[in-house]
């Protein structure tokens, strides 16, 4: 079969077939383009301000010659640095959720994958069984550790603010000693607001800068609510939240304009305030954790993390967002999980 020939084959293909052949291609050649121009901006960003030491972050940084890394494409040769204050030696990707890896080809495939809401083990079929799904577990918790630490900055005029719960769940641990196991998330022992309830707060201005956070179980705190968003609000500010008292009795305490609206539903708006975006941000959140049949709380700061960063790039799968995901998640030290 000519070249000819398998061109016009592939052009019969749908666009997910078209897709598929591309990677099939990449990671049958040594030269990928997607991975290397991802390294190249990843170093761009990293070093924009200068060079600094991952381990001391001191700026006396030179570089210090070049090494091989063998991959499923062959030979890659990066740069290293060595920091003249530790002594220790470094590269672009060190301390990243791209340490050490041997398949930097796939990343940008796997992150296609997370976006489009995919389990792992159906991920690991469409890598082409490359790395298993316990090792994608991994890779994933390497970059939501990394999104998680993408910063808020201040909010500006009307701020949203409202609670939601998700049931405190223990996946994956052995021998849980208090109760007995639940399948798929179960539901809690008790009706209402309890222990069994994990609080999450979420504060969102009309600019959709967003804050959302593990606050602990339970009923939501003023002093909590303080330690989540009080380095984010300024006195220029407008509160608009349900009739919670921690809610009255920070904005008191801070004396912040203050609008309430009760859960029964008859006033929901009161001329600009209102609290419908905070609560359709719940419902796309809630729609979207559904995916994961149960995600264990100590996990949970990390898909709120994951949740933001993809709202905030409205679920476009395009090549852009997928290297600005894997470019913005390497800007961050991640430790070993």
């Amino acid at each position: 079969m000519d070249l000819k020939e398998l061109k016009r084959l592939a052009d019969a293909l749908d666009d997910n077939g078209k897709r598929e052949l591309i990677y099939f291609l990449q990671s049958r050649t040594k030269d990928v383009a997607v991975p290397v121009r991802a390294i190249d901006e990843i170093q761009e960003q990293k070093h924009k301000e200068g060079l600094v030491c991952p381990h001391c972050k001191n700026h006396s940084v030179v570089r210090f010659g070049k090494y091989a890394v063998k991959s499923r494409t062959g030979e890659v040769k990066r740069q290293r640095y060595r920091c003249k204050s530790c002594r220790q030696t470094f590269n672009d990707l060190t301390s990243t959720p791209l340490k050490r890896t041997r398949r930097p080809h796939i990343w940008i495939r796997f992150i296609e994958c997370m976006i489009e809401g995919y389990s792992l083990r159906k991920c690991a079929e469409q890598l082409n069984g490359e790395v298993t799904h316990v090792t994608l577990f991994y890779w994933r918790h390497k970059i939501l550790a990394a999104l998680k630490q993408i910063p808020t900055e201040a909010f500006q005029g009307i701020v949203e603010v409202d609670e939601t719960y998700f049931l405190f769940s223990e996946k994956g641990k052995r021998n849980i000693a208090d109760r007995k196991p639940r399948k798929r998330g179960g539901k809690a022992k008790y009706r209402g607001i309890g222990n069994d309830q994990v609080c999450v707060l979420v504060a969102r201005d009309r600019q959709k800068m967003t804050y959302s956070g593990v606050l602990g179980r339970g009923r939501i705190r003023t002093t909590k609510l303080d330690e989540a968003i009080g380095g984010h609000i300024s006195d220029s500010n407008v509160l608009c939240t349900d009739s919670w008292r921690a809610f009255s009795s920070y904005a008191n305490s801070k004396g912040l304009a203050h609008y309430r609206f009760k859960s029964d539903g008859k006033q929901r708006v009161k001329g600009v305030y209102h609290v419908q975006n905070v609560n359709s941000y719940h419902s796309r959140l809630k729609k979207w954790m559904d995916r994961f049949t149960g995600v264990a709380t100590k996990y949970l700061q990390h898909y709120l993390a994951c949740f933001r960063y993809l709202d905030s790039k409205e679920y476009e799968n395009i090549a852009s967002n997928k290297k600005n995901m894997l470019v913005k998640s390497c800007l961050f030290s991640v430790h070993e999980l």
